[in-house]
């Protein structure tokens, strides 16, 4: 097999050049194949008498891509890659490589050990490595600042973004670009290097430049690690290996390289992060449909209300090339929907993510409507109006008369039981939640809601559509909430109950915040609008139990006319046009005159407190999921809370959390606030008090249940 993903062919009058070429799709990932591949045609490469040089390139849509993040959780495997790369650095003909598409990581350490770099206009270079919790393990660290001294070395990987031919050619470890057939340039520009007498050119030789490893240099580095990646030990470690390229030879720092690549990925950041990579590319795993239930084509799709949420879904589907109708109520609504869409594409501009041009065919994919009978040849329609039972079932009565038999129906209901909605139409199996997250162009986020009754078909039709969408996509079944809001709850009930019991809202976000979580709740609840958790709550009243305290700290500030970010003043206040927030006396005597109200006495909260009264009862009820049901796996958990409610992915998301904790010290954690608060929040789920009893964790649970099915 790795003979048919690495071909040698020869160039020149003699076959004095060697082009080795890679294909391996999609994407070109250096694995096991690729590897004993490369080794089998060095192995004959290298025995060629008359060779003048030697050119490597890949096929497909891209260069390699990187390493197998699959490989992560065996043996390791940097010893294989540094025999490899070195192979191609020992030449004494020149060795050129041609890159295209996207470089990243291992891609770009192979083409460091070549001793030219050729691109196509439009290539990005990376090395991202920061963000699994690793360093660049393959010779990065060490060749990488040979070529541009450490100061851009860690530019290149604390920033973890790719950056463009340009950047690479002004850094220095990029050579030429070359316009038109890279293939063929790339050749002609080998041949002109031999034809020049120019040679080999070992990255390994060269010297590092001391003066670009200043301890100033250095401890900038330290500070900007300290703020872009709280909590983590990866950009220290990588600045460690880095700097280490100045005082150590080559050899000795490839292995100091290894050494430190290895322990990063027993750490919990690094085991969290790539447990969230896989755990997205497994959500679209649906035991039970059928190998050969297709998705369905989708070329015309259809929103109903030309809202915040209307317009954001809209855009999502003009990105993707796919035409859009907007159905709205009224004239009114239709031309507000239509202009901040505008807006939005203008914002896009602005920051250079898109051209005019770009604006002016998306926006030619959207349209306005008050006619229903538009939406006659939509594939999709997805409904995204308020949260009115009554409303939607309407909405759904009016699209079962005029759309297609086969159109997909979804609503992109947050809470509210899509059962019910379903009764509403002749075709229950194409009635669907499609849960999109604030802002909906934005967010990557997308819980797809099946009902009892929804087909096969269209689970799949819709787990396939959020490709082009650029949404992960995760499945759960109804209930309450589904599965993060539900999750929620009891995450944000603690949070108001400590700002109740005294607690500044800025210590509550402060301690989460600090923990890793994106924004603090009550911030969120700023931001988003603190009517619209109060319309719920009151729209869903009978569901909660009996507590009179139950979120009325969201109560109090809305009864006294505090929205948030909208008006100005919430948990927090906002001074016109700036979101920074700003500490309120006026809100903190709100919530201590409905304190006083309610009985319940000041205390002290200490960070540990506050974080632990948070997320308990987050993870207890992602059991209680789990067990139920409504998700899958205990992965796709993670996946919605990382992607869409700002749970650090370094900690692998609740469950991952759970495990990574120990579910003794859950239990044992919710005992004690059921101790001091009573059983009606603080009550351990079935399945956490069954595996605590067993000795097992939620992995091995998961594994099993998954092996069942």
């Amino acid at each position: 097999m790795s003979q048919d993903i690495v071909t040698v062919s020869t160039a020149g009058l003699t076959g004095e050049f060697a082009v080795i070429t890679v294909n391996n799709p999609p994407v070109n990932t250096i694995d096991a194949g690729v590897r004993a591949g490369l080794s089998a045609a060095l192995d004959g490469v290298e025995k060629r008498s008359g060779l003048k040089g030697v050119l490597l390139r890949c096929d497909g849509s891209t260069f390699f891509s990187g390493a197998d993040i699959g490989e992560f959780a065996g043996p390791p495997k940097e010893a294989e890659y540094r025999a490899l790369f070195a192979r191609f650095e020992a030449f004494t003909v020149p060795v050129v490589v041609a890159m295209h598409g996207t470089v990243m990581g291992g891609g770009l350490e192979i083409a460091l050990a070549c001793h030219y770099r050729v691109a196509a206009p439009g290539t990005r270079f990376g090395l991202p490595e920061v963000t699994l919790g690793i360093i660049p393990g393959a010779g990065g660290t060490q060749r990488m600042p040979r070529l541009i001294g450490v100061e851009k070395t860690l530019e290149l990987v604390l920033g973890a973004k790719p950056v463009d031919t340009d950047a690479a050619t002004s850094a220095g470890f990029l050579d030429a670009v070359i316009a038109g057939d890279l293939a063929a340039g790339a050749l002609e520009y080998l041949k002109a290097l031999v034809a020049e007498g120019k040679g080999h050119r070992r990255t390994s030789e060269r010297r590092v430049d001391p003066a670009t490893a200043t301890p100033a240099i250095v401890q900038r580095f330290k500070e900007q690690a300290a703020k872009q990646y709280p909590n983590r030990q990866a950009p220290y470690t990588a600045i460690e290996a880095i700097t280490a390229s100045v005082r150590l030879p080559f050899a000795h720092g490839l292995t100091y390289e290894t050494e430190l690549v290895n322990q990063a990925k027993l750490t919990v950041e690094s085991r969290g992060a790539v447990h969230v990579f896989f755990a997205e590319r497994a959500t679209r795993k649906v035991p039970g449909i059928p190998a050969d239930i297709r998705a369905a084509q989708v070329k015309q799709a259809g929103v109903i209300g030309a809202g915040t949420m209307g317009g954001g879904i809209a855009i999502c589907f003009a990105n993707a090339g796919i035409p859009a109708v907007i159905v709205d109520a009224s004239d009114e609504g239709l031309a507000r929907g239509l202009k901040v869409i505008g807006q939005t594409y203008d914002s896009m501009v602005k920051r250079g993510r898109i051209t005019e041009a770009d604006k002016a065919q998306r926006m030619g994919l959207i349209t306005g409507s008050l006619d229903y009978a538009s939406l006659a040849i939509a594939d999709v329609v997805i409904e995204a109006v308020f949260e009115s039972m009554d409303l939607k079932k309407t909405i759904f009565a009016k699209l079962d008369k005029v759309v297609k038999p086969d159109a997909v129906l979804a609503t992109n209901t947050s809470t509210l039981d899509i059962e019910l909605i379903a009764d509403a139409v002749s075709r229950p199996g194409n009635v669907i939640g499609m849960h999109f997250f604030s802002p909906a162009n934005v967010m990557p986020l997308l819980e797809v809601v099946r009902t009892r009754r929804t087909s096969p078909q269209t689970i799949r039709t819709v787990l396939e559509m959020a490709k082009p969408l650029r949404k992960t996509p995760v499945l759960a079944r109804v209930c309450y909430g589904f599965i993060g809001n539900r999750m929620m709850e009891g995450y944000a009930r603690e949070a108001e109950a400590m700002v109740l019991e005294g607690a500044n809202p800025r210590e509550v976000d402060g301690a989460l915040e600090a923990w890793g979580m994106a924004m603090g709740i009550l911030a969120v609840f700023d931001m988003a609008g603190i009517e619209v958790g109060v319309n719920v709550h009151k729209a869903n009243a009978d569901r909660f139990p009996p507590d009179p305290a139950y979120y009325q700290a969201d109560f109090a500030l809305y009864e006294a006319g505090r929205l948030g970010q909208k008006n100005g003043k919430g948990y927090y206040r906002y001074e016109p046009g700036n979101r920074a927030r700003l500490d309120d006396p006026e809100a903190i005597a709100i919530l201590r005159a409905r304190a006083e109200k309610l009985g319940i006495k000041p205390c002290a909260h200490t960070p540990e407190e506050i974080i632990e009264r948070c997320l308990y009862p987050l993870l207890n009820e992602g059991l209680r999921i789990l067990e139920e049901g409504v998700a899958l796996r205990a992965s796709d958990i993670d996946v919605v809370w990382t992607s869409g409610y700002g749970f650090p992915r370094y900690r692998g998301g609740p469950m991952f959390h759970a495990d990574t904790i120990g579910l003794k010290t859950l239990y044992d954690g919710i005992l004690k606030y059921q101790a001091r608060f009573g059983p009606m929040h603080w009550q351990p789920a079935p399945l956490l008090e069954k595996l605590v009893r067993e000795g097992k964790t939620l992995a091995q649970w998961d594994a099993e249940q998954q092996k069942a099915n």
